[in-house]
């Protein structure tokens, strides 16, 4: 139940007299394997894209664009590089080349042809997509209840968000003027946004788009819903999610103080909250326990990975690379998911080189295996006989 003061009570809108009719159903809805999403290399590889990425704007920086190993071994927790770096390197020849170096005979390292023809593509779309990134980065601000963010939490997204480094280093000289620097609790410098304009979330835009929801506050919208394949639902959870259809949407730009956390409608705010942010991320996913730091800024409860498996029929969570990954299933499948990150065509780009690798590995292996002349295994000869063979009969 919803508990409210008679001051209170009296200024919120009829809405929120709607919410305290409604009661919390504890739901629980078995997770079930998907061998099409564990298999969007797009996401999976990304945890292994991100310090190759981190390593690559190294060398691309360098002013003869190539660094000698000395230069970068000792920043692998800094770049995030899970391994040695000299290690890490070689593993994807197709992205780094080894040569030895004009000095003491070291291991220096360039980009191949092929890894500067992306970056130049990425550069491209840092400076003509500026403007899409600033209004990513301008979302994720507006959703939090004070309309600012610290710059550390930004950080910890940056690789999701897909923003350039400057942006984030120096925030005053490459962000725009609705942005500004400022000082938060416990000494953090934040970001805050100050916009008078209507934000719409995707699933309004979506909405509107499909028709039967004319974009009204606190109308009532439901969720596309992409079931998992074989799911049986019991009937008292199936009543529970027809009522949940029906329930009032509540934009994650709107104000939420309102709400009781015990509510339906507060639990479908939660969801679209977590809609719309996979919705501003490249890849549409992101690894669950990095969105528990935004908990406090999003008005989110402390319990808000459930909600990822209360609605499996929105979000899936992947289990692979030893993590949890959480991914918006309506990205994937329906063509009408209009928000496209201008970063993804080029992070696939990356994946595919990357993944050229294996092959020119393994061609090294099998030319540099040794040759046993004893163990040797004789070639097959066709049109050989052999004479002592006895008939079976």
């Amino acid at each position: 139940m919803l508990f409210f003061s008679r001051n209170l009570r009296k200024q919120l809108p009829a809405f929120y007299t709607y919410t305290q009719k409604c009661t919390y159903v504890d739901v629980y809805m078995k997770w079930k394997k998907d061998s099409y999403f564990d298999s969007i290399e797009s996401i999976h590889k990304s945890i292994q894209l991100k310090p190759l990425i981190a390593l690559k704007n190294c060398i691309s920086m360098a002013p003869d664009g190539c660094v000698p190993i000395w230069a970068v071994s000792k920043r692998d927790k800094e770049l995030g590089v899970p391994v040695k770096v000299a290690r890490f390197l070689r593993q994807y020849p197709s992205v780094f080349e080894e040569y030895t170096g004009p000095e003491y005979n070291l291991p220096w390292f360039r980009l191949t042809r092929e890894a500067v023809e992306i970056d130049r593509e990425e550069c491209e779309i840092y400076r003509d997509c500026k403007g899409d990134l600033l209004g990513r980065l301008k979302k994720l601000v507006l959703m939090s209840g004070e309309k600012r963010l610290p710059v550390k939490i930004i950080q910890g997204l940056q690789w999701y968000l897909g923003l350039p480094d400057e942006f984030l280093k120096d925030p005053e000289r490459n962000l725009d003027g609705s942005f500004q620097v400022v000082e938060m609790e416990d000494g953090l410098k934040g970001l805050a946004v100050e916009s008078e304009i209507r934000v719409l979330s995707v699933m309004q835009k979506n909405g509107m788009k499909r028709g039967g929801y004319g974009g009204g506050p606190m109308e009532a919208m439901p969720f596309p819903f992409f079931p998992p394949k074989g799911l049986r639902m019991k009937q008292k959870i199936s009543d529970w999610l027809y009522e949940f259809q029906k329930l009032p949407y509540v934009s994650p730009y709107e104000d939420y103080l309102g709400l009781s956390t015990d509510s339906d409608v507060s639990e479908k705010r939660v969801v679209g909250v977590l809609h719309e942010l996979l919705s501003l991320f490249v890849e549409h996913s992101a690894e669950r326990k990095k969105l528990l730091c935004l908990r406090k800024y999003l008005g989110l409860p402390q319990k808000v990975h459930k909600a990822f498996e209360r609605h499996p029929h929105m979000f899936y969570l992947s289990l692979r690379n030893k993590t949890c990954t959480a991914i918006l299933k309506e990205a994937y499948c329906d063509k009408s998911f209009t928000e496209a990150h201008p970063l993804s065509t080029v992070r696939k780009k990356y994946i595919n080189l990357m993944m050229q690798s294996e092959v020119i590995l393994k061609r090294r292996r099998m030319n540099n295996r040794p040759v046993d002349s004893q163990n040797e295994r004789p070639k097959l000869d066709l049109d050989y006989v052999e004479e002592d063979r006895t008939e079976i009969v």
